[in-house]
């Protein structure tokens, strides 16, 4: 019995991990579509994110017959828990790739990215894509390490988002109020996808370490 209980928490971090890799592409369409402006690409994103929906309901489903078919411990109703919590986090991060696609989609036949800015913004969400891939596997391997790794990649993220707002702010920025109310939006959106990344692996620390990463650093 408690073989079969373990296989099937190994199966359910399996498909958080799967779904994961559903995310790291919704954000690499995304941005595809917005650094392009394509509307076809933005289109399917707007339009796959019903199957990360369907992933998370199957999770959860999967994550409530645990609890109610079995009687976890408390390690493992801790792991049945925070897989509950991730698979929240995952499906929010979806969403904000479909809300990258969306300003994508309105401003097409245009890029909503002017070309000087474009650097940042590309940065931004290469490390958003990397933070996203680095959770899955985070996810996989439990590896506390890595997840402490994924948090000083954070940084790097919030230090884009303060030049984007400085590029944006200067006395000189050519590009009107719409290119200003966008790229603090796409700022936004990849740095909400980095810290649900950072969320997700400390979670991860939490199952297994049964300590706040914060508690630990301390």
């Amino acid at each position: 019995m408690r073989s079969h209980f373990d296989e099937e928490l190994t199966g359910l971090f399996r498909d958080l991990a799967a779904m994961c890799g559903q995310v790291e592409r919704a954000v690499v369409r995304a941005t595809a579509a917005l650094l392009e402006g394509d509307a076809v690409i933005a289109e399917e994103v707007i339009s796959g994110d019903t199957a990360i929906d369907r992933t998370r309901e199957e999770i959860e489903e999967a994550a409530f017959l645990l609890l109610s078919l079995q009687q976890p411990v408390a390690g493992d109703l801790r792991t049945v828990v925070a897989a509950l919590r991730m698979v929240s986090e995952l499906e929010r991060m979806g969403d904000l790739s479909v809300h990258v696609a969306k300003i994508a989609r309105l401003r097409v036949p245009e890029r909503a990215v002017p070309d000087d800015v474009r650097p940042v913004v590309e940065r931004m969400a290469q490390v958003a894509i990397d933070m996203v891939a680095g959770a899955g596997g985070i996810i996989l391997s439990r590896d506390v390490a890595a997840a402490a790794a994924l948090a000083k990649a954070d940084e790097e993220m919030d230090g884009l988002r303060r030049t984007s707002f400085a590029d944006m702010l200067a006395a000189d920025w050519p590009h009107g109020v719409e290119a200003a109310v966008d790229l603090a939006l796409l700022g936004r959106y990849y740095e909400r996808i980095a810290d649900h990344a950072v969320s997700v692996a400390n979670r991860v620390v939490f199952v297994v370490t049964g300590a706040s990463p914060y508690s630990l650093s301390e």
